[in-house]
């Protein structure tokens, strides 16, 4: 069974009644034993367990450090481009915008790669819009060897491939790959993503199965939230996790928890998720799955990334750009979504080691494979 043809087995109108209906009883007993319990994470993101906000965060730090120490991962995006043939209506990259399109040459992506090293960085994320014509396959097989032949551990976030072109990009170097669905409602989905293969829900559904029969190493999975219900939207997350690690036990997963954030041509949230909503959000998950990667983004401010530090979190960002060529060039507008934690990686790293955290630059070599 798929996870679509699984998804269909399940009346979301039942499962967002149990939602708004879980019990302190509930939560409580999620506390007390959450780990792999798809109920659990249900009471842990209720409304219900808002109250016990403390006791969540007060496990989940004490779980992230039993398994992760005091490291936290150290990562950076670099856009490749903004081409776009979707509409997509919360995406600065949108192809009826009007901006000023940009696709890296291999010069121009040496010279990104040039002052992102000279930062410290040895784990690199690639992003680009979703134009496969123009930035497709044939692009990133000329441009993956390129970045892993100076990055130890290489991830990109592009447009759904075929399995087979995700094994091309495996056999050379890709480690992961970040798919995200954006919201777990179809009717939701289709009303923000109106032209382009984007718009194909169950295509874009599939993706992480085509990924992890690839062979990959990690695949990373994520809602925006605000797009929806985030409730229901990160429970359903949930599901997508379990099942995926039920069926693909030997990759490894991520989850990464964006907030909608403005753009150009933007839109506002339909159900704002406030700051401890993203606590409780990033709590439920650690409780439920104790060795799931948490990643998070500039998207948030530098005052409450600093306070998430420790309570869940084993993968970051700093100092980054959404656009192509924006570390040589950081005053062109070509920007995805703006940034809200503008510090540089060194700032960011002392505000880490305060809290008596580890920021890690690498953690993965080929040699020890």
């Amino acid at each position: 069974m798929s996870f679509l043809a699984y998804l269909q087995t399940i009346s979301r109108e039942k499962l967002s009644l149990s939602l708004y209906s879980a019990t302190s009883v509930d939560v409580e007993k999620a506390i007390d034993s959450p780990a792999g319990d798809l109920n659990s994470l249900l009471a842990l993101l209720s409304p219900a367990a808002e109250p016990y906000l403390e006791s969540m965060a007060q496990k989940s730090a004490q779980l992230t450090k039993q398994r992760f120490g005091a490291n936290i991962g150290m990562y950076i995006p670099l856009y490749l481009s903004n081409l776009c043939a979707n509409e997509c209506d919360y995406c600065g990259f949108s192809m009826s915008n009007k901006l000023k399109r940009k696709t890296l040459n291999r010069a121009e992506l040496a010279d990104e790669m040039s002052v992102v090293k000279s930062q410290g960085y040895d784990s690199i994320l690639l992003v680009s819009g979703e134009h496969e014509t123009k930035v497709g396959i044939d692009y990133f097989k000329k441009v993956v060897p390129q970045v892993k032949a100076e990055f130890s551990y290489l991830a990109m976030e592009v447009q759904p491939l075929a399995e087979t072109e995700y094994q091309e990009l495996v056999n050379l170097g890709l480690d992961a790959v970040m798919i995200y669905q954006e919201t777990y409602n179809p009717h939701t989905y289709a009303q923000h993503h109106t032209r382009g293969k984007k718009s194909d829900y169950a295509y874009r559904l599939d993706t992480p199965e085509r990924i992890a029969k690839s062979g990959i190493d990690k695949i990373g999975l994520g809602v925006l939230l605000g797009l929806d219900d985030w409730r229901l939207d990160a429970l359903l997350l949930g599901h997508h996790l379990a099942y995926l690690e039920s069926k693909y036990w030997r990759t490894r997963y991520s989850v990464s928890l964006p907030r909608l954030r403005p753009c150009t041509g933007g839109i506002s949230p339909k159900v704002e998720l406030t700051d401890k909503g993203l606590v409780q959000l990033i709590c439920a998950f650690r409780l439920f799955n104790h060795q799931l990667d948490i990643s998070l983004s500039t998207r948030e401010t530098s005052e409450l990334r600093d306070n998430l530090f420790g309570l869940g979190v084993t993968t970051l960002s700093a100092g980054s750009s959404t656009q192509p060529g924006g570390y040589v060039n950081p005053d062109t507008e070509l920007d995805q979504f703006e940034i809200s934690d503008e510090r540089t990686p060194i700032e960011v790293c002392e505000a880490m080691k305060l809290r008596g955290l580890n920021p890690v630059w690498k953690d993965w070599e080929s040699a020890w494979v």
